[in-house]
C-alpha cells in the first residue's frame, strides 16, 4: 500500500479497512485479518494495525472477540458511511467546491463526469 504523508498511516489504514467493508470483501458479522496479517500484508508495524483497529473499535465499527480476533460489526457499513460522509462534507468538499469555482468547472460536466466513473469503476457488468 503506499502511504501519503498528509494522513496518518493508521487512518490511511483504517479507510482501507472501510474500504473492505463497504465493498463487502469483509462482511459484517466475519471475522477479518489479524493484526499481525495484515501488517504484513500491508508492510507495516503491528501497532500500526493495532492502532488503527482501537480506533475503528471505538467508531463501533469493528468488534474484538477476546482470543478469536476482530470482526465488522453488524452495523458498520452504516457507520463507516457516516462517519465518512461526514469527515467529507467537512474536509474535503470546501476545497473540491474551491477548485470548480476556481477552474470555472459546471456542475453538468462534473455530473457527466461523475456517471462516467460510477459506470467503468462499479459495472456490475464490467468484465474484469
Amino acid at each position: 500500500m503506499d502511504f501519503q504523508d498528509k494522513k496518518a498511516i493508521y487512518l490511511q489504514i483504517a479507510d482501507y479497512v472501510c474500504e473492505k467493508i463497504l465493498l463487502t470483501q469483509w462482511p459484517p458479522g466475519e471475522r477479518i485479518p489479524s493484526v499481525r496479517d495484515l501488517g504484513i500484508e500491508l508492510e507495516v508495524n503491528p501497532n500500526t494495525v493495532m492502532r488503527t483497529y482501537d480506533f475503528l473499535q471505538q467508531k463501533a465499527i469493528l468488534f474484538n472477540k477476546r482470543g478469536i480476533g476482530f470482526f465488522a460489526a453488524d452495523e458498520a457499513a452504516e457507520r463507516i458511511k457516516s462517519y465518512r460522509k461526514e469527515q467529507f462534507l467537512e474536509t474535503e468538499l470546501p476545497y473540491f467546491f474551491r477548485n470548480l469555482y476556481l477552474l470555472n468547472i459546471s456542475l453538468e460536466e462534473i455530473e457527466q463526469r461523475y456517471k462516467a466513473f460510477i459506470e467503468s469503476e462499479f459495472n456490475p457488468n464490467k468484465v474484469v
